[in-house]
């Protein structure tokens, strides 16, 4: 089955309709993000804010800090990209429990261009103390992130995309933020990835039949699990980082950081490589940035050097 991130979050969102105490929020962009469907059956728990993400964020603030558990909807370059002022000091300095979820995320946004393509958000996020940032895999781990962050306290940032890909989960398999899952077992290297390139990482695994490649979904880039990476860096000795996003200040990063301090290994990174993007396909984009199963192959190789 193929869907969009975005997709599981409107699903999300529906079945979080029955909570009387969530709220929804756009920047006039409600079809995009998948809001849409939360306003249709619940129109008087929907606010539409208009292009004007600022002030998106600071009445997902005042909703939060009564009671209400709002979620702000929004392109990614726009919240946290045009906003992140007011998500700083109106929602994180303040501790609010405003649930920010943007879509259009990654360079698969596509022939939107570099404008439109959010490659530094999980950067800009993940630094803001008491922040949580959720990367999800696909449309059922989204939908099932979507719910799961209503029943925390404070800030969360879901990171959602538009392009349809692969739904690589099912509804048995194990959500928890803050709890990475392993997709597939290995010993000579790890591969740690979020969002849609965890399934560029197991097809780059299936393909390395010599190499027993350790495939870890890391949904949750803050807080982070250090303990199944510790885990990872001494069992298998290399780590690949694999995002769909800058490699500065990204997953990768993350990773990095957690590795250096605990249990240094070899560690290469695949994501974007300090650029803006163009328009272009997803396929194309994907393929043009670095982003696919070859060049996860190519980077198992070069770590276990």
């Amino acid at each position: 089955m193929m869907e969009s991130t975005r997709d599981g979050f409107g699903k999300g969102l529906l079945a979080l309709g029955r909570n009387k105490n969530v709220v929804v929020l756009s920047a006039d962009l409600s079809e995009s993000t998948r809001a849409i469907w939360f306003k249709e059956k619940y129109p008087e728990r929907y606010i539409e804010c208009g292009v004007a993400e600022q002030n998106l964020m600071g009445v997902a603030a005042g909703l939060a800090l009564s009671g209400k558990i709002p979620y702000a909807c929004s392109f990614a370059v726009f919240s946290p990209g045009r906003n992140w002022a007011q998500i700083r000091v109106s929602v994180c300095y303040s501790g609010a429990n405003v649930k920010i979820a943007s879509t259009h995320a990654g360079i698969s946004t596509g022939a939107d261009g570099a404008t439109h393509q959010a490659l530094e958000d999980i950067a800009i996020t993940r630094c803001l103390p008491n922040m949580t940032v959720v990367v999800p895999c696909d449309s059922l781990e989204a939908e099932k992130a979507t719910i799961a962050v209503s029943k925390i306290k404070g800030p969360c940032y879901l990171r959602l995309g538009r392009e349809k890909f692969p739904v690589i989960t099912t509804k048995k398999t194990p959500f928890k933020i803050g709890k990475a899952n392993i997709m597939r077992k290995g010993k000579d290297v790890t591969v740690i990835a979020c969002g849609m390139i965890v399934n560029e990482a197991l097809k780059a695994a299936e393909q390395l039949k010599k190499i027993s490649v350790r495939v870890i979904n890391c949904h949750t880039i803050k807080p982070i699990d250090k303990n199944i990476i510790i885990k990872a860096a001494r069992e298998t000795k290399a780590i690949v980082t694999a995002e769909e996003h800058n490699i500065y200040g990204g997953l990768g990063s993350a990773v990095a950081e957690i590795v250096s301090e605990n249990h240094p290994v070899p560690i290469k990174r695949v994501g974007i490589k300090d650029k803006f993007g163009e328009s272009g396909s997803p396929k194309e984009l994907l393929k043009k940035y670095g982003l696919t199963d070859k060049e996860i192959i190519n980077a198992i190789r070069d770590v276990l050097r």
